[in-house]
């Protein structure tokens, strides 16, 4: 069961896993209760897992994740939660949104190690006893090559830079909260609230054609279209980091502000 804006990897892991699935409407946790309801009443057997992402990587919104793992507790669910985009950024030492419920034994999380930690690969952290299901019978895993020790040695260095960042988690909250205030100062756009910010413009030639004029001004920010997000929903896709400056997240703010004031309906 899972979330009708998770990302496509795992679709892709669903299809491997061939069981049956089914979506529910974003971070709708009744509708999932309803689901999960239907899916017994039918007779349907199992364990059911749910997946989510805890930030979603083109909305830049945040899962309901204590309303998700009681709804996991109450029907005996796992739920698995995809890190990716706040691995670093958020929780105590940059372990991610989901840092709570660790230890939980229902609760598996998901790390890439391509973003924050620039470097490769992804860590899953889980319950030892399905740790151990999956290294005894998951193919993907069992069947490809292994990483090389000096990318484990990054990652193991990558995590222990990012525990000890929390003046940069710091700044980068800071930038997140001027960039939402000039957002709805000048382009009554209600901000995200994380470094991920859509700029929905709906049509694919709005989005293409405001994303060049942006680069155009010296921004690297591009256009996210169909089949990535749904229908009518193409928009810019601004990810904030510490390589800019909150006077550059400022300019940029202003540009985005009359370029979408002269874009055409």
């Amino acid at each position: 069961l899972y979330d009708a804006l998770a990302h496509a990897s795992a679709h892709e892991g669903m299809r491997l896993a061939r069981a049956p699935n089914a979506s529910f409407p974003h971070n709708d946790v009744g509708a999932a209760e309803d689901a999960i309801r239907a899916w017994r009443g039918k007779g349907g057997g199992g364990r059911i897992w749910i997946v989510v992402e805890s930030l979603y990587s083109m909305d830049g919104d945040k899962a309901p994740l204590d309303d998700l793992y009681a709804l996991a507790a109450r029907n005996d669910a796992f739920l698995l939660i995809d890190e990716a985009h706040a691995t670093g950024v958020y929780g105590p030492g940059g372990r991610g949104l989901a840092a709570r419920f660790e230890g939980a034994d229902n609760v598996v999380t998901l790390h890439t190690c391509g973003k924050a930690m620039g470097v490769a690969g992804g860590l899953l952290c889980l319950p030892r006893i399905l740790r151990d299901f999956m290294v005894n019978r998951c193919r993907p895993f069992i069947f490809a090559t292994a990483p090389p020790p000096v990318m484990a040695a990054c990652v193991r260095a990558a995590l222990k830079i990012i525990e000890a960042a929390d003046d940069r988690r710091a700044e980068l909250m800071s930038c997140i909260d001027v960039a939402g205030a000039e957002l709805r100062r000048l382009c009554a756009i209600e901000p995200s609230g994380s470094q991920i910010q859509p700029i929905i413009v709906g049509g694919d030639i709005r989005a293409t054609t405001l994303a060049s004029r942006m680069q155009a001004h010296g921004y690297d920010i591009r256009a996210i279209r169909p089949p990535t997000v749904p229908d009518g929903s193409a928009r810019l896709r601004i990810a904030l980091t510490l390589n800019t400056s909150k006077d550059d997240v400022v300019r940029m703010i202003a540009h985005l502000g009359a370029e979408l004031a002269r874009l055409e309906p």
